[in-house]
Parts: C-alpha cells; structure tokens; sequence
C-alpha cells in the first residue's frame, strides 16, 4: 500500500549537510537567521528554550526531539537568559563538538543538532504539506537515529553519504508519525488522520495517471461534492484539484531528471497527450518540460 507521508520524504531527498554534539553551562545564547534548511535536535541532559521566528518559546528537556523541516531563523538559549549585552561565548572544542557559555564549568546541557539540506527542487510545494514544527518527547527510537547520523556524520566509512541519506529520511519519517497528526496544522499529517481523506490521498498516490476529479474523489469518499471539497481544502489547505496537480507535476519533475520522455510522463501522470502534458508543465512550472530538462543538465 503506497503511504503519501513515506513518498514526500522520499521525494523531498533529504541529504546531510552538518550534524554536532552541543553542550552548555551557565547563560547562553545561540541565534542563526536566514537557514531556510530543516533542522533538528535532540535534547540528551538539562534544559533550553527554543525560540522560532513568529513562535512561543519552547521548553525543551531531556529526551526531547525537535524537527523544523523549514526555518529561517530560530534562536536556542539557557533557561536564565545571558544579559544582552553579553557576548556570545561558542568554542569547537573538538571536530564538531562545540561548547556554550562557560567552558570551565560542568556541563548542565547536552544534545545533539543538525541540519541537512532537500535534493528536490519541489521543496516548497512538499515541505508545504508537512507541519511547520514536529516536537515530540520521549521517543527513544528518534534519540538513536540522531546519535547514529551524528556517529556516521563524523565518520569516514565506506558508502556514508548514501547511508547518512536513509538516515534522515528514516529520521524525518519516524519524527512524522509519532506526532498527534489529529492535532497538526492542515496538511498531508491531518489529511491521513481522517479516516474518509486517507484513502482517498492513497488512490491519488497509487495512480496519478487515471481520471481524476472533484465528483470522482468525492463519490470514493461517499460524500458530496461540496462537502468534499470543503473537508478536503480544510484538512490539507488547499483543493482536491490542486493537490493532484502539484503532484503531478512533483513526480513529472522527478522523471524529467532522469530524462524519461515526455510522451511516456504524460501517460504516467494523467494526460492524454504529450502536448496536453506539456500545456499543464508550462502553466505550472513555468517553463517547458524541455526547457526545464535542460535546466537540470545544465545545473
């Protein structure tokens, strides 16, 4: 059974990019602007807080693990807030493990932090569909994956950026699912909480290719069409139609670069000519399929 979640991870192609071990003592304060890359922590001992642009501050204890999938800027402080007008005490004591606020004095935080970066150049539309913010406790299995993508990170094996890849999308996926999706924000988690929109994101996942419409989706459904309509845009923030469009057009992208051809695309993403696919490509993407192919060899 194809399960939605499991592909926008696959299809978002997370890759690593740093991964450290973080501990602080006394009053301290870490502040990065303008990342735009996911980022994620898990909270090994003690406590901070955790401030994200246009969010409440957030406790984070031990045990604790934090998945942003986009931010910009976020700020991550001891619980006493350092005066403002200190400045920021940072030192890498070793390769990737750096050392907050008062390096003479016993650790009261550790954990551990990364980012990565998304091979998919679908980023928004994919990263649109997962909730801002995943903060989850007490899961001992998403402790293990960061301890073992920060081992790897600093590791020099055999075959490590392809095994630091499945990592994080094991990470991503596991941090995804042991969320209360009931109560995340609209979007692909709350959408695959409802028991009559599952299934219905299920058949668009399995086969983008056949029919589809508002009045197909919503007899699936056993609803109304209006009723449909309005559910499906509340639970995933936008329209049935638009949500199969942009899918579409995620998968024709992926096929473009590995240079399928565009008839062959066409048939696979639910369009009766390689014209009408390409018409649909344009309007979307902005660009020819060719075009946007070149694009990509070139890059």
């Amino acid at each position: 059974m194809i399960d939605p979640v499991a592909e926008v991870v696959l299809l978002l192609k997370p890759m690593p990019s740093i991964a450290k071990q973080v501990s602080g003592a006394g009053q301290w304060l870490v502040e990065r602007t303008e990342l735009g890359s996911p980022f994620y922590c898990a909270v090994l001992e003690g406590d901070c807080l955790m401030t994200i642009a246009g969010r409440q501050p957030m406790l984070l204890s031990a045990g604790d693990f934090v998945l942003v999938p986009e931010t910009f800027s976020f700020t991550m402080r001891s619980v006493v807030p350092p005066p403002r007008s200190a400045l920021a005490q940072r030192l890498e004591t070793s390769p990737g493990v750096f050392r907050l606020g008062d390096p003479d004095a016993e650790a009261e935080m550790r954990a551990m932090v990364g980012h990565c970066t998304f091979g998919s150049d679908d980023r928004m539309l994919l990263v649109s569909l997962l909730p801002e913010v995943v903060h989850v406790r007490g899961e001992v299995r998403l402790m293990a994956l960061v301890q073992m993508i920060n081992e790897e990170t600093g590791a020099s094996r055999t075959a490590r950026e392809i095994v630091l890849s499945h990592l994080l999308e094991v990470l991503f996926i596991e941090a995804l699912r042991s969320t209360g999706s009931t109560q995340a924000p609209p979007g692909l988690l709350r959408g695959m909480a409802d028991p009559q929109l599952a299934p219905i994101l299920r058949r668009i996942h399995e086969d983008p290719a056949r029919n589809i419409s508002v009045d197909s989706l919503a007899k699936e459904a056993a609803m109304s069409r209006s009723t449909f309509y309005a559910r499906f845009q509340r639970e995933i923030g936008m329209t049935p139609m638009d949500y199969v469009t942009r899918w579409r057009m995620a998968l024709a992208k992926q096929m473009l670069r590995k240079k399928v051809a565009t008839a062959e695309i066409a048939q696979r993403v639910g369009y009766g000519s390689a014209s009408a696919f390409s018409v649909a490509f344009s309007r979307h993407v902005g660009r020819s399929p060719g075009a946007y192919s070149r694009a990509d060899a070139a890059a």
